[in-house]
């Protein structure tokens, strides 16, 4: 199974969604990202990483709140946002690293 390095050191861009199950705006955010995918397909890779399973993740980027969104390509944070964030806006930052 590849692990969070392996997967955010792929050649395509990696979105990162840092969340919770508690959180109301990360389920808000559920049908953005499955539109996101559909979208643009296999040009990228969506990684939820829930952040009360996967402390270390979350405090290896300190990540304070959910949702974070991250985008990563070859290891390298390339973009970060927190809070709800528009599809469009998403497609724009992935598209910009593609």
């Amino acid at each position: 199974m590849a692990t969070f390095k392996d997967i955010i050191n792929s050649d395509k861009p990696v979105l990162v969604d840092f969340s919770a199950q508690w959180c109301g705006p990360c389920k808000m955010m559920e049908p953005v990202l499955k539109d996101l995918k559909k979208q643009m397909g296999d040009s990228i890779t969506i990684l939820k990483i829930d952040v009360d399973k996967n402390r270390d993740a979350a405090s290896a980027y300190s990540v304070q709140g959910v949702p974070t969104f991250m985008i990563f390509k070859k290891g390298v944070a390339k973009w970060r946002q927190s809070g709800v964030v528009p599809l469009e806006h998403l497609k724009e930052q992935l598209t910009k690293i593609l």
